[in-house]
């Protein structure tokens, strides 16, 4: 095959390779920055919320990790670099967070930009906290508008159909104060912020 189409395979395999290099340095600064609050024991369990097909799963290969994205099945269909079986220690389930369901708990709840890309935000919110178990945490990230003015505009207008959801930071805080959710800090990521809860 890499024969037959020239250095397009081999450029296409290298492109994947850095894309995954890359994503696994991405999870090494986002818990780097989540180990000023919390360490991770190979016993805690994980979920990840709105995996993507290169989720924080990849970080954790000796935790017992459940992966979950209404998508799963078309990311291995689809995306050449992601297939389940390089995953032995996660479970990946297709399913939206709003109709997940599980009788397990979580040490640890990851929603890496994912709780804006839900159609109901206050069930989404609901179900993370559900599954959290008595002191887990739960690390959200999102994109949350610093200006009230777009903030606005996007709610009259809306011009994001990949984000539905148009909040500020603090709005995000008190949907999970409201559920009993302790909030332990706030990063800014870049673009995005971090929250770091506790339940």
């Amino acid at each position: 095959m890499l024969k037959e189409s020239g250095g397009n395979c081999i450029c296409e395999i290298r492109k994947w390779e850095n894309y995954l290099e890359w994503k696994q340095k991405y999870w090494q600064q986002l818990l780097s920055t989540c180990g000023h609050y919390f360490s991770v024991p190979p016993t805690a369990t994980i979920l990840d919320a709105g995996c993507g097909p290169a989720g924080i799963f990849m970080a954790f290969p000796n935790n017992q990790v459940t992966a979950i994205d209404p998508l799963l099945d078309a990311y291995e269909t689809d995306l050449p670099h992601f297939k389940k079986e390089n995953y032995p220690h996660t479970k990946f389930i297709q399913s939206s967070l709003e109709d997940f369901t599980t009788e397990n708990k979580f040490d640890l709840i990851f929603c890496i930009n994912a709780i804006n890309h839900v159609q109901d935000i206050q069930k989404s919110f609901d179900k993370l906290v559900s599954y959290a178990e008595s002191g887990a945490y739960i690390v959200v990230t999102i994109d949350a508008h610093t200006h009230t003015i777009f903030k606005k505009i996007f709610r009259f207008i809306p011009g994001d159909i990949l984000h539905p959801h148009q909040f500020d930071v603090n709005e995000y805080q008190n949907m999970l104060l409201q559920r009993g959710c302790t909030i332990e800090g706030t990063e800014l990521l870049k673009h995005t912020f971090c929250l770091i809860i506790i339940w």
